[in-house]
């Protein structure tokens, strides 16, 4: 079969391919348009996923969140004095943060 390809131009800018066949060819068996079907399918779910993985930010979150915690799992087995200084890192920054804002918040007051 020979394919041929037409491009338009729509009227938001978007280009728009077109295939199509020339009707001096037999057509496809059964089997070739369900194998076409079958990938089509395939794709088409391919991309629902990476959507919804895409605009789900939940899901997104408990994903990273389990990857972060297979890893600090993994590093604690591996290496437990790393995951105790990551950990006490962790804490004085926090404690930092919130002495720095209470010292913020009282100086404030006292003006």
């Amino acid at each position: 079969m020979k394919n041929s390809k037409a491009v338009t131009r729509r009227t938001d800018g978007v280009d728009q391919v077109q295939s199509y066949t020339s009707g001096d060819e037999s057509h496809s068996s059964k089997a070739e348009l369900r194998a076409k079907s079958v990938e089509a399918r395939a794709a088409l779910a391919s991309t629902l996923d990476a959507i919804e993985y895409k605009f789900n930010i939940p899901k997104q979150l408990r994903i990273t969140r389990r990857r972060l915690s297979r890893s600090l799992h993994e590093l604690g087995e591996e290496n437990g004095l790393a995951l105790i200084g990551i950990a006490l890192t962790a804490a004085t920054v926090v404690g930092t943060v919130v002495w720095f804002g209470a010292n913020a918040i009282v100086t404030a007051r006292e003006k």
